[in-house]
């Protein structure tokens, strides 16, 4: 009889841990009130530094502001690009808001929130080649992808890899961003194509050496990533992102905030709405 009441008893406390574990599942990975938010700080005007040598971008203030909707302390965790998703999946971060492309191999280790941002991707180009191959500022994607021969460089684990590789081209891959522009500039590689902020800077660092290709070569949806079946967390990242464009919301204090670094960066032209809207 004791043994069969012993029996019942560790059956109850196995399922009742089971119960508690599904309940928990879903359940912000926040703790102490504060929110983990992973980027890497070296994307300037996105993710980068002040002269404090604190953490300041556009991505912070997305981040500040979802951090304050969800009444939290902002902790922004600086890491390698290439280490945000296996830092979501150890909970040594809670987010990531890093200017992170929406891609299917991505979805399959980690849960994205609604786009936020569209980056249009663009090209950076040794002068060289483009004058071998009668391509200018002005040419079309498919002008650079009839270029059969072209080496292309990209940031290892990012669009810059993946969308040649999607046009059957291979990628000489990099882990550092100004190497990766240094080859360019020196002829080592022909074209880095990645986002129009890191191309604007590789091309004024290298004006004799480096065209800029400002056809889109793709247009890329950003999202906010968490750890799968982070629900909770997932919805609040989504019901932030649908009050974004919100009269005097995020949106607009952005477009005020950086609307001289955009004319500065593309053109008098320019605002916010390049990275928020998708045409």
């Amino acid at each position: 009889m004791k043994k069969l009441l012993i029996v019942v008893l560790v059956l109850v406390m196995v399922f009742s841990f089971a119960a508690c574990q599904k309940e928990e599942e879903g359940t912000m990975t926040v703790e102490k009130g504060v929110l983990k938010v992973g980027m890497d700080l070296q994307y300037p005007p996105f993710e980068t530094f002040d002269k404090n040598n604190d953490p300041t971008g556009i991505s912070v203030d997305v981040a500040q502001g979802l951090a304050d909707e969800l009444g939290l302390e902002l902790k922004v965790v600086n890491m390698d690009f290439g280490s945000l998703i296996t830092s979501l999946e150890t909970g040594k971060i809670d987010i990531a808001i890093a200017s992170m492309s929406i891609t299917e191999e991505r979805e399959k280790k980690v849960d994205f929130s609604e786009p936020y941002f569209f980056f249009k991707i663009i090209g950076v180009m040794n002068k060289e080649f483009a004058d071998n191959n009668s391509l200018t500022e002005t040419s079309t994607p498919d002008e650079l992808w009839a270029v059969k021969d072209t080496r292309f460089v990209g940031l290892s684990g990012q669009i810059s890899v993946s969308i040649p590789e999607k046009h059957g081209f291979t990628v000489e891959e990099s882990v550092d961003k100004s190497a990766a522009v240094t080859d360019v500039a020196l002829g080592r590689a022909d074209v880095l194509i990645i986002s129009p902020e890191v191309v604007v800077d590789a091309h004024n660092a290298n004006p004799d050496s480096t065209v800029i290709m400002w056809s889109a070569l793709d247009v890329s949806p950003i999202g906010m990533a968490v750890a799968e079946g982070n629900t909770e967390l997932l919805a609040a990242a989504n019901d932030y992102i649908s009050h974004l464009d919100d009269d005097n919301g995020v949106y607009d204090m952005l477009r005020e905030k950086y609307l001289s670094l955009m004319q500065e960066k593309f053109g008098q032209d320019s605002t916010m709405d390049f990275y928020i809207y998708e045409e």
